[in-house]
């Protein structure tokens, strides 16, 4: 095709989509908020990745590397697209760099929004600085300065790693599963437990959710070579003595209150929708799962299909998913616009 393919997102899922076209000569334009590609695993810095283990500089830094070596790929990173318009084959899309681009069709892969654990105040985020969340242990590792409390820099002896904050919570209005949480706090217990072994890591959860082979990977793995404990309880409050933090709640197991202190309590924080969902649906003129994720069509017909014919999205772009799914569902949403756009041409020259 002569008109290139517009990609929206320079995460995982957007780099794994210009890579599959770029790598059969597809011309695309990769359009990227931000002032880099790699999305959250490298803008928020993560440390070693589930389940292959590399870590995320090395792993999606060398898909970053990919696109932009390939002559096939134009990126236009600190831009966004300000207008689309057309139809499938012929779309005009407008970016806020003044860049007016003629594209076949596009992919939406514009990711997914950390939870903020200041919606979630009385676990202790924001009001005690050894209170941080799962993003910044992964700083910690990923910096290579290792898991010390904030407040003064020690190692810490007792960890309490809380799941489910900011997913399956009606109160404060996220009733889904962020997927991949359980998986991830306990491979980040088990790094705990590899650097500090002297430390005692506790995981606090409602339910294991830890899908598929991380089940024995993950959940027992932990438990069993690295004697991580899990406690299946509901929080009630984190507070302090002035000396440790203190979890309340309930083990739910026993029906029994519990109160234990950490040096250190983590915020296994989940996948809200982008918070430019809004104005992506406006612009692109797609409809909007109830969540607030991109609504994507069912998978029996175009992969990625959205409400607009033409318009793809894949990734966390469309729900809570991994990356290794989001590369997956990138590369089928690659096949699908590859295809709408040149049905498009077929048809126009009929």
């Amino acid at each position: 095709m002569s008109k290139p393919i517009l990609i929206v997102g320079g995460g995982p899922a957007g780099l794994a989509a210009a890579h599959a076209l770029g790598s059969i000569g597809q011309k695309t334009v990769l359009v990227e908020k931000a002032d880099r590609l790699g999305g959250a695993p490298i803008l928020t810095g993560y440390a070693k990745l589930v389940p292959s283990g590399q870590w995320a500089k090395d792993a999606i830094g060398g898909m970053v590397a990919r696109v932009e070596a390939n002559p096939a790929v134009t990126v236009r990173k600190s831009a966004i697209v300000k207008t689309f318009s057309g139809q499938p084959g012929a779309f005009t899309a407008t970016l806020s760099d003044g860049a007016i681009i003629e594209a076949s069709a596009a992919i939406l892969t514009t990711g997914f929004t950390h939870f903020d654990s200041v919606n979630k105040p009385e676990w202790g985020f924001g009001t005690f600085p050894d209170v941080v969340t799962t993003s910044q242990v992964e700083q910690m590792i990923s910096s290579g300065r290792g898991v010390r409390c904030p407040s003064d820099g020690r190692k810490p002896k007792r960890v309490a790693i809380l799941l489910c904050v900011g997913s399956r919570d009606r109160q404060i209005g996220r009733e889904w599963c962020s997927k991949i949480c359980c998986t991830v706090s306990a491979n980040m217990a088990m790094e705990i437990r590899e650097e500090l072994p002297d430390c005692h890591v506790y995981i606090y959860y409602m339910d294991i959710r830890t899908f598929g082979l991380y089940e024995s990977d993950y959940y027992w793995k932990s438990q069993e070579e690295f004697k991580v404990k899990y406690i299946k309880a509901r929080i009630a409050e984190v507070t302090s003595d002035g000396k440790q933090l203190i979890v309340k709640g309930e083990d739910t197991l026993v029906k029994r209150p519990i109160t234990i202190p950490f040096d250190m309590v983590v915020h296994a924080i989940g996948m809200d929708p982008n918070v430019d969902n809004m104005t992506l649906s406006a612009v692109f003129g797609v409809d909007l799962h109830r969540h607030g994720y991109i609504a994507r069509k069912d998978a029996y017909g175009a992969m990625g299909a959205t409400s607009r014919t033409g318009v793809f999205v894949a990734g966390a772009a469309a729900g809570p998913e991994t990356i290794d799914d989001s590369i997956a569902q990138a590369h089928a949403a690659a096949m699908s616009a590859l295809a709408a756009g040149r049905n498009q041409i077929l048809q126009a020259a009929e």
